[in-house]
Order: structure tokens, then sequence, then C-alpha cells
């Protein structure tokens, strides 16, 4: 069973102020560390990278290194992350029958991470990462005023990889832009369809980079965990 995996690299980094794909946390740019947990998933059978155009040399110095052989493509990206995966879907493998799709803005993804939700997905179809919420939900109105509570029960935060039998997500997509919609991942594309998506509950860090702050908590995440595989 083939899987490619999609890495979306097209941010636009407005909340951090600079490209924080290119920061570097325990010694080494955010998006290597994404890029090398699907590198050794054994499940993954070739990467394409998406990502603006001005990153590209970037991303090919990342993608040169020796460990990294399963780089097929680097795209350019789109004006919307749908756009972006829709040009990832266009260059991977025609063999491929299932796909994953992953913010480079998430570093800390593991390959067990990967092989979970690629179990599901072999089983459902449709499978991604989530969270329970655990903090209480309001709702507020434009003056930033509590107006009502939402329940939190059986309410996930959803993560990355997303994963998908091919003909899914392609079905999904070609219903999203032949209806003019707009997506803000792929479980939400897919669901358009009916199709029902399992969540695979993670239980480990898999944050994804927004703010400054978020970068010394992914170093040290990262480095623990580098102390702890010795």
């Amino acid at each position: 069973m083939m899987l490619s995996a999609i890495i979306v690299a097209g941010g636009s980094s407005q909340r951090m102020g600079f490209d924080k794909l290119f920061a570097v946390i325990a010694g080494e740019p955010v998006i290597a560390h994404a890029i090398r947990a699907f590198e050794r998933a054994t499940c993954v059978s070739e990467i394409v990278v998406v990502g603006r155009q001005q990153w590209h040399d970037e991303i090919r110095k990342i993608a040169s290194g020796a460990e990294f052989k399963k780089i097929r493509a680097i795209v350019p990206g789109g004006e919307r992350r749908q756009d972006s995966v829709r040009a990832g879907l266009d260059r991977i493998n025609r063999d491929a029958q299932y796909v994953a799709v992953h913010d480079a803005a998430r570093p800390l993804i593991t390959p067990e991470q990967i092989e979970r939700a690629f179990e599901q997905c072999s089983v459902h179809g449709a499978a991604a990462l989530a969270q329970p919420v655990n903090d209480t939900l309001k709702r507020a109105d434009a003056g930033l005023l509590v107006v009502g509570s939402v329940d939190r029960h059986q309410i996930y935060a959803i993560q990355t990889p997303q994963i998908f039998e091919r003909k899914l997500i392609e079905d999904a997509y070609r219903g999203v832009y032949a209806e003019n919609a707009s997506v803000t991942d792929e479980v939400s594309a897919v669901e358009r369809l009916g199709h029902k998506i399992a969540l695979v509950l993670n239980d480990d860090f898999n944050f994804k980079i927004t703010y400054p702050r978020d970068l010394p908590v992914a170093d040290f995440i990262l480095r623990e965990r580098s102390i702890d595989r010795r």
C-alpha cells in the first residue's frame, strides 16, 4: 500500500513576523523536523513539499541532506491551504493509494503518530490525529464579551497528519472546487461528501508553531526526546 505524504509549507507567518518554518529548534529548521518524521515512517513511500516559491531554495538545501531520500518534489503553493494541497495532489505518484497531508509548522510529529493514523485510515478510509479539548470554551461577541458557553463533551482539536484513500480526497477536492467552496483542512473537505473520518487520539505533543513563544517550548520537547532515545 503506497502512502504519499504532502507537507504543506505555505503559511504567511504573519503572527510570527518572520518565516517560522526556518526558525531553528533543536539545531535544525522547523520544517526539517516535520519532513524527517515522514522520512522515518516506514509506511510513507514518498514526500512532496508544497511551499512558497521564495522558500524553495531553502527547502532544497534541507532536502539535499543525505538522510532525506523520499522527497519526490518541491512544488509552488497556492493562495489558500486548499490550493497548496491540490498542487501537491497533482504531483504525487500515480500509483499512490493513500495520501497524508501534514502542516510543516508541526515539527513535533513522530513516525509512531503517523503509523497510528495510517493504520486507522487503512480500516476506515480516512483518519486524522486529534486531541480532546480540555479548556472551558466560551463564545464572545465582537467586543470580546462572553455571550455563551460551548459544551466541550466530544469536542476535539484536529491536528495533522490527516490521511485518506487517494480517490476519497481527490473526489472531496473536486467537489470543493466545483462548488467554489472554501475549506480549512482535508477533514472538512471529506466531511462534505458525508464520509466518516476516524479520529486517532494523540497523547503526545503535536502543536502548531504559531507564536514566537511556541519555539522554545518545541525546542525543549525535541531535546528531551533526543535524550530519551539515547
